[in-house]
């Protein structure tokens, strides 16, 4: 999943940053409102985490921005102020979840898997598309209870079909959702296919339906029943 941090403490974002690469989220860090909304303007994000004091404007207006742009990304205020009438006007902006500083990074993690959860995937923990079941909470897939071992990317990469089912996805969309902002410099899209034909793969042997159709010219689509 990759996410968008909007905050001008460097000690606090390099802390964020640290635990949730750790947690297995690509993120984007800047520091200025300008910065936010050039990252905005440019790139599609699962969830942005945006302060609401910033240098040159304030975190509302980047709200706002993206409340026009992405429907379906999630957002999370992060701020010192801590008064009802500030909760108020950043949930009525357009944020799903505000959180006062100092807080602990896990209740973070927890908020951030929550709103995912709820934009993707309705809220469920469980996500079941024809023979595969995945477990969100601990990040298990099944294809008729028979453990599916893959690897990080790929596994993103199934979650990222999951939760846009039966729609055509592009090749640069796929390498920007999971590679992020350095995928700008490769010079092919070949290695998505190497991912793909690898997951494919994977859910076969196991016994589960080729889902993967390939759409030349366009880009890929999951196919269920």
């Amino acid at each position: 999943m990759k996410l968008l941090l909007v905050e001008d403490e460097k000690e606090l974002t390099s802390s964020i940053c640290k635990y949730l690469i750790r947690e297995r989220y690509l993120i984007d860090s800047v520091s200025t409102y300008n910065e936010g909304r050039e990252r905005i303007l440019l790139f599609d994000y699962d969830c942005a985490i945006i302060d609401i004091t910033l240098p040159g404007g304030s975190g509302l207006g980047l709200i706002s921005l993206i409340k026009e742009k992405y429907l379906n990304t999630g957002i999370i205020i992060i701020s010192a102020r801590n008064s009802l009438k500030d909760k108020i006007i950043g949930l009525e902006t357009g944020s799903d979840d505000y959180l006062t500083k100092p807080f602990f990074l896990s209740e973070l993690n927890a908020r951030i898997k929550s709103i995912l959860r709820r934009r993707n995937f309705a809220g469920n923990k469980e996500i079941i598309v024809d023979e595969i079941k995945i477990t969100l909470n601990d990040s298990q897939i099944h294809i008729y209870d028979k453990p599916l071992n893959l690897t990080r990317k790929e596994y993103e990469l199934l979650l990222y079909f999951t939760a846009n089912l039966n729609r055509v996805i592009t090749k640069e969309s796929i390498a920007e959702h999971l590679w992020g902002d350095s995928v700008d410099a490769a010079d092919s899209f070949d290695f998505i296919y190497t991912h793909i034909k690898n997951l494919r793969k994977k859910i076969m042997d196991l016994g589960g339906k080729d889902h993967i159709h390939t759409l030349y010219g366009m880009g890929y689509k999951f196919i269920t029943e």
